[in-house]
């Protein structure tokens, strides 16, 4: 599966093994056009690139649509 994200200005916390852990939502849409949306704790690149655009195209950050806006809390916590 191939899944184009981008990252919204929302952030949740998600409890893992007891402990709250900050997650930024991104959403996007699978190849065939299926929003989707995902929690992202941790991202990272190989520490021998350059990542000066990866830094600059990271702080960019979109409005979340509504479905991300309206996610329960219920399903997070």
């Amino acid at each position: 599966m191939q899944v184009q994200l981008e990252s919204t200005t929302k952030i949740v916390h998600l409890k893992i093994n007891g402990v709250s852990v900050p997650a930024r939502i991104w959403q996007g849409h699978t190849a065939t056009g299926i929003p989707c949306h995902a929690f992202v704790t941790r991202i990272a690149v190989a520490a021998d690139q350059d990542t000066t655009e990866f830094d600059r195209e990271l702080a960019e950050q979109a409005a979340p649509t509504p479905e991300v806006l309206a996610i329960p809390l219920r399903l997070i916590l």
